[in-house]
């Protein structure tokens, strides 16, 4: 028996993603950046890609479409433990998430609408982005503040009548630059006022094409622009929308929050699980042959112990991220959020040491565009700080560790 269980359905789809992987993502990998720098040198890469929307149209087809939702009919019917393997796959090449409509940061927003939603929300925008026909971004994090302290948050969200009235700065709000981008999920401060920091929040839905939302700049990661999707900093001035668009409620932002991030941050260590085999496969077919004094690198003692401790650790970090999924699908994500803290500050440390290994065995031409090294490891350093920074999870594991023993103490002074 698996220690993690499956089903037959999630084997026969781990089996036919990773044909499609192997059949229409690896080959097509050339004609994806072919496309992106024809657009770039037309000046503008933030243009979709025909042949993502040509394979989305194939994978849907091929019913390999919405694999993610577990709790929901809206996806395959698939648990986290489930899903994780085929997140992983995905997570071998850049673009494949997308394919697949399984790619962030769209992946969590379908999560909040199915959880947070009204119906005439979910009607309006669940729909178009479970069919792939348009894109969303998250905007939390502000340039002004340490937004890893969610409490921090200035941009304000303020009633008029039967509108709201949102004004503020958000940057690395990620695919605010593609031009599908229709919709914004927005967290700002409703009740600065509150003495409970945690329902001074709420979040609410923004139409991208609203008057007041500006698109300030795109940000780059280690000089990768990221295009077709982008990182936006955005400004909102005097943004109306209806009060009908606030999710959930006045103050509910923080619990919003927690719950849409459970959820994005383990599909983010599934996908640098997929990439750190990659560069390990790839490290591996370069070792053997680059001849490096008279011998195959892969001959030298040290390019070996990196092979051995890049296996070991990247099976480490399959294991703990399979784990935190099956406490997410047996306990919730509430009571599952050490083992997610857990894998979220491993995943990546692993990820970027995988990848610098590999890109040492590759030597100069490991840092240039020739491999898919380079931009790997920017992938992977930058998943050290998104949905929350490798300290704050590292704060919130010892304090859930801590606290198990204060409890016992408690317990045991109430029992004398």
């Amino acid at each position: 028996m698996s220690l993690f269980p499956t089903s037959d359905k999630a084997a026969r789809l781990h089996e036919r993603v990773s044909a499609f992987m192997d059949e229409h993502i690896y080959p097509n990998e050339a004609r994806f950046h072919h496309e992106v720098e024809s657009s770039r040198q037309a000046g503008n890469p933030f243009q979709p890609t025909k042949i993502v929307e040509e394979l989305k149209s194939l994978a849907r087809k091929q019913g390999l479409w919405n694999l993610f939702l577990p709790e929901s009919e809206l996806g395959a019917g698939l648990t986290n433990t489930e899903y994780a393997p085929l997140c992983e796959l995905m997570g071998r090449s850049h673009f494949a998430s997308e394919v697949f409509n399984c790619s962030a940061p769209d992946t969590g927003n379908m999560e909040t609408l199915v959880r947070y939603g009204s119906q005439a929300q979910k009607d309006l925008w669940l729909k178009p982005l479970l069919e792939g026909t348009i894109r969303s971004a998250f905007a939390m994090t502000e340039p002004d503040v340490a937004s890893s302290d969610a409490t921090n948050i200035q941009a304000r969200i303020e009633k008029a009548g039967d509108e709201y009235v949102i004004n503020g700065a958000k940057w690395w709000t990620s695919g605010a630059m593609d031009p599908r981008c229709e919709l914004l999920i927005f967290m700002g401060k409703s009740d600065p006022g509150n003495p409970n920091r945690h329902v001074q929040q709420s979040m609410i839905l923004i139409p991208m094409k609203t008057p007041g939302v500006e698109v300030v700049r795109n940000l780059s990661v280690f000089g990768y622009d990221d295009a077709p999707h982008g990182h936006g900093q955005v400004r909102f001035r005097n943004v109306r929308v209806p009060a009908d668009n606030l999710l959930l409620g006045e103050g509910r932002g923080f619990e919003i929050a927690q719950g849409r991030l459970g959820p994005g941050r383990i599909h983010h260590c599934m996908r640098l699980i997929g990439l750190a085999e990659r560069a390990l496969e790839t490290m591996c077919r370069r070792s053997l042959k680059r001849v490096a004094f008279g011998r195959p690198i892969a001959d030298q003692g040290v390019t070996r112990e990196r092979i051995a401790n890049a296996r070991v650790l990247i099976d480490q970090a399959r294991l703990l991220t399979l784990h935190a999924a099956h406490r997410m699908d047996t306990v919730g994500n509430k009571v599952a959020r050490q083992e997610i803290a857990m894998i979220k500050v491993a995943a990546p440390n692993m990820a970027c040491q995988v990848i610098d290994w590999a890109i040492q065995a590759h030597g100069g031409g490991g840092v240039t565009e020739d491999f898919i090294l380079a931009y790997a490891y920017a992938r992977a350093r930058i998943t050290r700080i998104a949905d929350g920074p490798d300290e704050v999870h590292r704060n919130q594991i010892a304090k859930l560790e801590l606290g198990k023993y204060l409890y016992a103490e408690q317990k045991a002074k109430a029992s004398l």
